[in-house]
């Protein structure tokens, strides 16, 4: 019922054109849980990205675990960072110094040493649709703490999202992510995500979550 209802919407917002299902949920005072529907159109958007790092340090894991947040202030707040820098992402470390997630994307990295990471959900970040279906997809891909360092020495930064899928994160704060330019392992990971929405199955929406009434 609730899929129906979502495809009714997005049929009667966007017609044949492409846009954005928001689902959020919550819970009134009774109790009873709400689900709403918020289409968003999805405009243009260039690729690759540039990104910074946020001054300010994520708050770590939150009393909601992995769910996605609408409104979340920190979130919120590193947004404002990346307009305000011209910047297309945020990226959020926590207080130790390891990498947690993107303003609105997790993050896929290659190491100076090769390997295919995403920073563990310990470390506080949103549990993506896209960084699920790329774990369970991508042999490859394993969960990892980055460091400042590592971050600053990746072969490739890819920001991968529902909406977006896999976009290539070429300079970060100003300098090149390894040679500047988007990498195999972002073309890769950009492919598989096509390729799993495009199985006979709908594409991945990008889902939220709201506390309180």
């Amino acid at each position: 019922m609730c899929r129906e209802a979502l495809r009714a919407l997005a049929r009667a917002a966007f017609g044949s054109g492409r846009g954005v299902v928001r689902l959020q949920a919550s819970r009134d005072g009774a109790g009873g849980v709400h689900l709403v529907g918020v289409p968003r159109a999805l405009g243009p958007e260039g690729a690759p990205w540039t990104a910074r790092v946020a001054a300010f340090a994520h708050h770590g894991p939150a009393p909601w675990g992995g769910a996605k947040v609408s409104g979340h202030p920190l979130l919120a707040l590193a947004r404002d960072v990346a307009r305000t820098a011209g910047a297309d992402e945020a990226l959020l470390l926590d207080a130790a110094g390891y990498l947690v997630e993107g303003s609105r994307s997790s993050l896929v990295l290659v190491t100076a040493d090769g390997a295919l990471v995403t920073p563990p959900l310990r470390r506080g970040g949103v549990s993506g649709v896209a960084r699920g279906l790329l774990l369970q997809a991508e042999r490859e891909l394993h969960e990892a703490d980055v460091s400042r360092e590592g971050l600053a020495t990746a072969r490739e930064l890819v920001a991968v999202n529902a909406v977006r899928f896999a976009v290539p994160v070429t300079t970060l704060d100003g300098r090149p992510v390894g040679n500047g330019r988007p990498g195999p392992a972002a073309a890769r990971l950009a492919r598989l995500l096509d390729g799993l929405a495009g199985d006979g199955a709908d594409r991945p929406s990008a889902g939220s979550r709201r506390t309180g009434g």
